[in-house]
């Protein structure tokens, strides 16, 4: 028998970062499969500066226009009262929240030298305090209903050197922070019916800093639909997604090797450390 269709009706989900790129892909594919989406976008530039609502207010138009269910939010989630402020938006617009997306992000090339305090709050403001804050207030709705899924955003980039780029050292420390994230929350959630996980995406969009027209955000988008759908019913995996292609990690670790009560030697480790890491 086919699967039965995956649907968002009578749900409402928050997509932060909505206003462009993976964010609006989301948000349209969401909707088609009749969820109420709330837009969030600041409109802001590409290094963080300005606002601009018709951002958001375009998406959201557009799929109302469609037949969809949609409301534009444009505040700066660099302020924690605005994360608290969509949360109560949606909900009081649309009688619930059942999805968190956590899509927003800052991508600034800096070395370590050029990574001066502002740049380096800037970038913890929106990777890492913005998704705790949204999550912070979305959790109690969510418990009250007893169902929830929260969808995190990590980054390749941030996982292994040889996938990083000179430059990115705020941004990678702060994609792998909401890993911490989605591993805390999962833990301490896992007997609410909530679900936390996190997407790893790929796509051309005004960040990625190479042509790839082939890394379409729609390609994408369909992982994070699932991530963020009743028919997810696991925590703590971080699925990648580009161009079409979908894997999935989780963490563990190796065997590794009993060395005994007595302490080791520097040479023990050195010449065994094969073993250690499997």
């Amino acid at each position: 028998m086919p699967e039965a269709p995956i649907r968002f009706d009578g749900r409402t989900v928050i997509i932060t970062g909505a206003g462009r790129g993976l964010g609006a892909a989301y948000a349209r594919l969401i909707a088609s499969r009749g969820g109420a989406v709330v837009v969030h976008d600041a409109g802001v530039a590409l290094d963080g500066s300005g606002f601009d609502p018709s951002v958001a207010e375009a998406v959201a138009a557009e799929i109302t226009a469609a037949g969809g269910i949609a409301a534009a939010f444009p505040e700066n989630l660099e302020d924690p009262s605005a994360c608290s402020r969509v949360v109560e938006f949606a909900v009081s617009r649309f009688g619930r929240l059942d999805a968190l997306i956590c899509n927003a992000g800052l991508v600034v090339f800096a070395d370590l030298e050029q990574t001066d305090r502002a740049v380096w709050e800037r970038t913890v403001a929106i990777e890492v305090n913005a998704p705790f804050y949204l999550s912070r207030a979305a959790v109690p709705h969510m418990r009250g209903q007893g169902y929830g899924r929260i969808v995190l955003t990590t980054s390749g980039r941030a996982m292994r050197i040889e996938n990083c780029l000179p430059g990115l050292i705020a941004y990678s420390t702060t994609k792998m922070a909401q890993i911490g994230l989605m591993v805390g929350l999962a833990a301490e959630l896992r007997d609410a019916g909530i679900h936390v996980n996190a997407i790893s995406p790929v796509a051309a969009t005004r960040v990625l800093r190479r042509t790839a027209p082939e890394l379409k955000p729609e390609l994408v988008a369909p992982g994070v639909a699932f991530l963020a759908s009743a028919a997810c019913d696991f925590s703590g995996i971080v699925l990648h997604a580009a161009g079409g292609r979908f894997s999935a990690s989780a963490w563990g670790r190796s065997e590794g090797l009993d060395f005994g009560s007595v302490p080791a030697s520097l040479e023990d480790i050195a010449a065994r450390w094969h073993q250690i890491v499997g």
